[in-house]
C-alpha cells in the first residue's frame, strides 16, 4: 500500500511538471512563428501607435496572429476616448458617461486604418479598461515610452506595449525582438 502511494505520488509530480514544459514549448513555437511573419512588416510599432491616434489615445498596441489564420500578421492598437457628460434637463443632473473602446487594425505595410472595431464586452473590454486606468496616471504616451525602448536597445524592434501599474508608478510593458531574441523591458510612464 505504501509503495501505491508512492508511486501514485510520483506519477502526479511528473505529470504536473510537464505541464508548464508543453505550454512553455508552444509559446516558444508562437514566438518563432510571430517573429518570421514581422520580416513581412515595415511598419514600426510606434509608427503604428500614431496611426491609430486618430480613433482615440491609444492604451496598447501589439503585432499578432490573426485570429483565423495563424499565418496573417496583423497590427493591433487598443484606443480609448473619453465619455462625455448626459444632462438630465429636469434636475439639471450630470452624468459623465464612461469610456469608449476600440481595437484599431493598422496595416502594417501602408500605416492606414484597416478596421475599427468596437469593444464592447468580454476579456477585451477588461482589459482595455485596466489598461486605461494605468494611462489615466501616465504623462508619457504609449508612442514615447516605445521609442525610447527602441532606442535603448540597439538593432531591437517593438513587438508589443501594454501599460500597467508597477508599485503604484504607471510604466509601459515592451516586448522586443532582434531576429530571434525577445527582451522584455518596462519604461516609465510618469
Amino acid at each position: 500500500m505504501k509503495n501505491a502511494v508512492i508511486v501514485s505520488g510520483a506519477a502526479l509530480i511528473v505529470a504536473l511538471c510537464a505541464v508548464p514544459l508543453v505550454a512553455s514549448a508552444e509559446t516558444e513555437g508562437g514566438d518563432a512563428a510571430l517573429a518570421n511573419a514581422l520580416k513581412q512588416a515595415n511598419l514600426s510599432l510606434e509608427q503604428g501607435i500614431a496611426a491609430s491616434a486618430r480613433e482615440g489615445v491609444p492604451i496598447s498596441a501589439k503585432y499578432e496572429a490573426e485570429d483565423d489564420d495563424a499565418d496573417e500578421l496583423q497590427l493591433s492598437v487598443y484606443t480609448m476616448k473619453s465619455g462625455s457628460s448626459d444632462v438630465d434637463f429636469e434636475t439639471g443632473d450630470v452624468r459623465p458617461r464612461e469610456a469608449s473602446f476600440t481595437e484599431v487594425i493598422v496595416d502594417y505595410a501602408t500605416g492606414k486604418i484597416g478596421k475599427v472595431i468596437p469593444i464592447k464586452d468580454g476579456e477585451d473590454l477588461a482589459a482595455a479598461r485596466n489598461q486605461s486606468k494605468a494611462m489615466a496616471q501616465s504623462r508619457r504616451s504609449l508612442e514615447s515610452a516605445t521609442a525610447q525602448a527602441v532606442s535603448a536597445n540597439s538593432g531591437y524592434r517593438a513587438v508589443s506595449v501594454t501599460p500597467g501599474l508597477k508599485d503604484g508608478r504607471p510604466v509601459a510593458k515592451v516586448t522586443l525582438l532582434n531576429g530571434s531574441e525577445w527582451k522584455t523591458v518596462y519604461e516609465a510612464l510618469d
